[in-house]
């Protein structure tokens, strides 16, 4: 059900796994490419998925250390019917392309947005060129030694903002 897209399993129980997603077009997020972990639940498909995003994304419905996406957001329209495609071709693009400032889970992101709509955009595709390109996908848990020079720009703060499984 999701051969358009580049899945890695992260476990054998096939409950986790990341997913290849690229910004919807015609949005600030276009040229972006996100690596993006799932959980399903054992009630799914009852229970909807957790989502993240692995690599930062400046958005108020995305928490910008854990890069969860806003649980409410998921669990007021999900239903059995959905399945992981409904995720990735619906739920996530509509999210990029209207953002939420009055629930946020960001709060830097909807203040900007509210109070300055340009210089939010532009901090929108800072991020996607800094933290989304193809290339970042790949690279998201490796980011040791390049965190520091991350870090001297005030964009990144610390290993706190990647997603994934903890270092062994």
């Amino acid at each position: 059900m999701m051969s358009d897209y580049k899945v890695e399993m992260i476990n054998d129980d096939m409950q986790e796994f990341f997913v290849e997603f690229h910004g919807p077009k015609d949005s600030l997020y276009e040229v972006g490419v996100w690596k993006v972990r799932v959980e399903l639940p054992d009630a799914y498909p009852y229970k909807s998925p957790s989502i993240g995003f692995v690599n930062k994304i400046f958005h108020p419905n995305v928490d910008e250390l854990s890069g969860s996406v806003c649980l409410d957001v998921i669990n007021q329209t999900w239903s059995p019917m959905f399945d992981l495609v409904n995720v990735f071709e619906v739920f996530l693009p509509q999210l990029l392309l209207y953002p939420n400032a009055s629930d946020p889970l960001n709060g830097d992101a909807a203040a900007l947005m509210i109070r300055d709509h340009a210089t939010y955009e532009q901090r929108v595709k800072e991020y996607c060129e800094r933290y989304a390109k193809p290339e970042d996908i790949g690279a998201v848990e490796e980011k040791d030694s390049s965190e520091d020079e991350l870090s001297e720009d005030g964009y990144a703060s610390s290993d706190d903002g990647i997603v994934g499984q903890p270092d062994p």
